[in-house]
């Protein structure tokens, strides 16, 4: 780690900064420091291991400065040869938003600003860092990144699992043709992605899977448990997305769109070899979901 530090010290020329590295549950696959300077603000340096992680947190930070709260760009190291892409970035006001700090208000504001989001227009569904590979069908993006993670998941999963998680994409793919879209999605809206000061939200961050996609995509962690169970903090949301453009009718789509993130998410801790490790809460997780679908074929 402290190889690393040395590195990106040198490359922004702050020679005198602490550098601390923010460890927690939430970052997946970048390393995140905090920097700290005698007489300055602090800053976020977000170092991406993949170039795409890279390209697409700052498209969409660029993106979306001066309409919805983001942190704002200080300084970029591009990526080459022997050295990953990194985000030098303003240092929000606040803190990772937990679930139990969220009170009605806020979650009218969340929903709001989920929906300016949904706002964006996308010219097709895909990377939006790659316009030449865009697609005007959802369901060929959708159907790539599927079998990306079922790939992953060949050799662990116990083939009888994998053949209903197959069945059960085959089933409801044909439903994306009626999907809202194509807009920008941020692709992993929950309350570890938001900062949250005094009430409000400061700011919304990690957008290196965001893309153009339907808005349905970003309404998975609100069902799936990740924002609180009451259904008065889910009313407002939803009263929140309302204000600003219509709820989609997503409820049909959750069952496709869960079991392309429960596969996914095996498939990544499985690939880096931290299923029983750091990311086991969210292997057990995903694993369980994919197992009970066995269960509901065969009861």
């Amino acid at each position: 780690m402290d190889n690393l530090t040395d590195l990106y010290r040198r490359k922004l020329n702050l020679p005198n900064a602490v550098f601390t590295y923010i460890d927690h549950e939430d970052a997946m696959v970048a390393a995140v420091f905090k920097i700290t300077q005698s007489g300055s603000p602090d800053l976020i340096l977000k170092i991406c291991s993949r170039k795409g992680d890279f390209l697409r947190e700052t498209y969409f930070l660029s993106r979306f400065a001066g309409k919805i709260p983001v942190p704002r760009i200080i300084r970029l190291i591009k990526p080459e040869d022997g050295i990953d892409g990194a985000v030098l970035m303003q240092c929000l006001d606040g803190v990772l938003l937990k679930s139990e700090a969220v009170s009605s208000v806020m979650a009218w504001e969340i929903g709001s600003l989920l929906a300016r989001i949904h706002l964006e227009h996308a010219e097709g569904y895909g990377d939006l860092t790659d316009p030449a590979h865009l697609r005007a069908d959802p369901r060929i993006p959708f159907t790539m990144k599927f079998e990306e993670g079922f790939e992953e998941c060949k050799g662990h999963l116990p083939e009888r699992l994998l053949a209903t998680c197959w069945r059960h994409f085959e089933k409801d793919i044909y439903l994306l043709l009626a999907a809202d879209g194509p807009c920008v999605i941020h692709r992993d809206f929950r309350p570890g992605n938001l900062i949250a000061a005094y009430g409000k939200v400061q700011g919304i961050i990690d957008w290196s899977s965001g893309r153009g996609g339907f808005a349905e995509d970003d309404f998975c962690p609100l069902e799936f448990g990740e924002w609180p169970g009451c259904s008065c903090y889910k009313n407002s949301f939803l009263e929140g997305y309302a204000s600003i453009r219509k709820v989609p009718n997503y409820k049909p789509i959750m069952p496709l769109l869960r079991l392309s993130r429960a596969v996914a998410a095996v498939g990544f801790t499985v690939k880096r070899g931290t299923w029983e490790s750091r990311n086991s809460k969210l292997y057990q997780f995903s694993r369980r979901h994919l197992e009970s679908l066995t269960a509901k074929s065969e009861a």
